[in-house]
């Protein structure tokens, strides 16, 4: 019985672990980026050359002694999360703890081509972000996302009306979209014999000019509001994307030509997914789901969907990271 009671506490006690871990996190995660890029920390490392010193970065950031014990916590805490490498130097006949950039946090340096700062930036926009408080009231009223719930209209509506906001959101999607510059150059085989192409949604065309570049005898043609969908039809509810795909099969069929439609997005796959990325996609699911009545799906969702808009077969290729492009013929 004693042996049973102590099981059973020890249960207790690490799903106390769990839940304050979760609790701490929600804040600390996302907000310890956002220090990390208000300061640039990421730049001062790779400007400095090599992995840096507590004593060197509070120098150059000019920090207040009261603070060192407060930045040596972030930094320890965002290394052990992944964002930097903690590695013994040798300075002045000493061992010291030094601080090295990661995959992560090079993504972060603001000079470099695949900058993604500006996503950390616009996803701590509290314009964007407040709306989540209100998941309670969104659960029971008939308003399908957070942001009618919250606001009383969509988010694109919401963009229109906050121009700081807006550009934020921009801002976001356009450095993720660089990410496409890298990702194209190991498909060429997906653009073979293709003439022109028009991405479908295509913001301020940061992915259409990746295309261009990659490929510079090609026409591309971006249309705001085919055939590319890059991170278009998780932004959509079934009908609205069998409408997407049904016009978009329209256009590639058209005058004798046969042609393809393109669509870059996830798929989601908790069996053979790594638990980071597949963690990753369940977020995004819900994001899409509860932000603007979208969401991720599986490929027998892809699939029905593609039927369902008359296309004959398709196929999906590893992209990016947790992205696939599948191409889908008519």
């Amino acid at each position: 019985m004693a042996s049973n009671d102590g099981s059973k506490a020890s249960e207790i006690f690490q799903g106390q672990v769990h839940l304050y871990k979760h609790l701490f996190a929600h804040t600390i995660d996302v907000m310890s980026l956002k220090w990390m890029v208000e300061l640039g920390i990421p730049d001062i490392i790779h400007n400095h050359g090599q992995p840096i010193t507590l004593p060197k970065l509070v120098s150059i950031l000019q920090v207040s002694p009261t603070k060192v014990r407060g930045v040596q916590s972030l930094l320890r805490y965002l290394a052990h999360t992944g964002f930097f490498e903690i590695v013994s130097v040798h300075e002045h006949m000493e061992e010291k703890e030094a601080y090295a950039l990661t995959a992560a946090s090079q993504l972060l340096v603001k000079d470099s081509d695949l900058c993604l700062a500006p996503m950390v930036e616009g996803f701590v926009d509290p314009g964007l972000t407040g709306v989540w408080s209100n998941l309670k009231k969104w659960t029971y009223e008939d308003d399908l996302t957070l942001f009618g719930v919250s606001v009383g209209s969509n988010l694109w509506e919401f963009l229109d009306k906050n121009p700081a906001c807006d550009e934020a959101f921009n801002e976001t999607l356009a450095a993720d979209s660089k990410m496409m510059n890298m990702a194209l150059r190991g498909c060429n085989w997906v653009f073979e014999g293709v003439e022109s192409i028009v991405d479908v949604g295509g913001g301020t065309g940061i992915t259409a000019k990746a295309i261009c570049e990659a490929f510079p005898n090609m026409k591309c043609i971006v249309l705001e509001r085919p055939v590319l969908l890059k991170l278009v039809l998780h932004n959509w509810n079934d009908k609205d994307c069998r409408k997407i795909l049904e016009n978009c099969k329209e256009a590639v069929f058209d005058k004798g030509r046969r042609g393809k439609v393109i669509v870059v997005d996830a798929v989601m796959n908790t069996s053979e997914d790594e638990e980071e990325l597949k963690e990753l996609k369940l977020l995004m699911d819900v994001s899409m789901t509860c932000l603007i009545n979208g969401k991720e799906r599986k490929e027998e969702e892809w699939k029905k969907l593609f039927v369902e808009a008359g296309f004959q077969s398709y196929k999906i290729s590893p992209f990016t990271g947790y992205l696939s492009l599948i191409e889908i013929y008519p």
